[in-house]
């Protein structure tokens, strides 16, 4: 491998900074852009350049309020730079120059790159949506979706299926139930060398199997704006445990009113449309009506997504959940359900709950199918 030229790697880094740095007299740079690095330096210039404070005579663009020039801009974006990237850029074009509105039309749509973030803001104005444009958006809606449900599913069916059966050993298995796996395990120390074999003293095995429903699972989602990522990943992994037997799911979602989506489970983009982003909160009301759903309780897990601020009666919200939990539900309080850490909250519900026995944290989708199981098993949760 020959050692890269010193002169090329600089004048790498000049341009790489020229593009950071904007261009004009005080960036130091002092590189001149031409052909595809120009174009990609008027793409930036038009989101990150021109506005107040900047000194007279130096470049500026920007995108206005013209639908014709935001549709040339996304499509120069994706040719000159890679999808996390694109959506980065999306994301801060429709915060930084308030754009949302001209995502109500289906040419825009067609135009930008799908993601997360993408259909939070969607589902935000889904009630100002006209109707030529509302297919467009459950098109772009449904592609994210089963772009998320290819990467979450399989494991979490194979995750939660695990501790499903875990959940269900017996220490006296008949003969044709008995897991001689994990049985050897269990007796290793009852190893007789000179017989080369294990004393098998204790048994471990499943109960048979059954199709019948073995744990509840009830998802309650906040729906206020700041949970807009947290309602979209939380809508895909409803679907996926809706799709297994062995678990009952209910998913309720609430600002101030509480809406049962349950039966729409079968489709997510179903769900998602069936929220409406924004709004307040009254966590007790939805404790209450989540409280009022559960039949098992030492069967039943709880999982509320919300980031706790609380416009309800905290004291009758933390009642409920010591009730929950003294019945014998799991209880789970997850800040955030998103890529994006934890969001801001209220710390003073958080240590309340986690006095209770309820730790709230932010959670990954990643790490969302470790964090069922270990609540289907009843065992500590991986707290990140």
């Amino acid at each position: 491998m020959t050692e890269r030229d010193p002169e090329t790697a600089g004048g790498e880094r000049l341009r790489r900074w020229r593009l950071v740095l904007g261009g004009g007299e005080c960036d130091g740079t002092g590189r001149a852009l031409s052909g595809r690095d120009a174009a990609m330096d008027g793409a930036l210039e038009a989101l990150y350049g021109g506005g107040a404070g900047r000194p007279q005579g130096e470049r500026s663009a920007g995108l206005g309020g013209s639908a014709p020039r935001v549709a040339r801009w996304l499509g120069d974006i994706r040719t000159y730079f890679p999808g996390p990237v694109v959506q980065v850029m999306q994301r801060d074009a429709i915060e930084r120059l308030g754009l949302s509105a001209l995502l109500l039309e289906p040419e825009m749509l067609e135009a930008v790159e799908p993601d997360v973030h993408l259909v939070g803001t969607l589902l935000s104005l889904n009630k100002a949506m006209p109707d030529t444009t509302k297919e467009t958006a459950r098109a772009v809606v449904r592609k994210v979706v089963e772009q998320l449900e290819k990467r979450l599913a399989t494991r979490t069916r194979a995750t939660l299926t695990g501790a499903l059966d875990r959940s269900a050993r017996i220490s006296r298995p008949r003969h044709r139930d008995i897991d001689w796996d994990r049985t050897i395990r269990a007796n290793l120390k009852n190893y007789l060398p000179e017989y080369r074999t294990v004393v098998p003293e204790r048994l471990v095995g499943y109960g048979r199997a059954s199709q019948s429903v073995k744990k509840e699972v009830i998802l309650c989602i906040d729906q206020s704006g700041s949970m807009a990522a947290s309602v979209v990943y939380a809508s895909v992994f409803g679907a996926v445990l809706a799709s297994m037997r062995s678990i009952a799911t209910r998913l309720v979602v609430f600002d101030t009113a509480v809406v049962d989506l349950t039966d729409q489970l079968d489709d997510p983009v179903d769900v998602l449309f069936g929220t409406q982003l924004g709004g307040g909160t009254d966590i007790n009301r939805a404790l209450a009506y989540c409280q009022s759903k559960i039949t098992r309780p030492a069967d039943t897990v709880v999982v509320l997504i919300s980031d706790l601020y609380e416009g309800g009666i905290r004291n009758e919200m933390l009642k409920r959940v010591a009730a929950m939990k003294g019945a014998g539900v799991e209880f789970v309080t997850l800040l955030a359900l998103s890529d994006e850490g934890a969001p801001a909250y209220d710390r003073e519900h958080a240590a309340a709950l986690a006095a209770l026995g309820a730790p709230a944290f932010a959670c990954t989708p990643d790490l969302f199918p470790e964090v069922m199981a270990a609540a289907l098993e009843k065992r500590p949760l991986p707290i990140p």
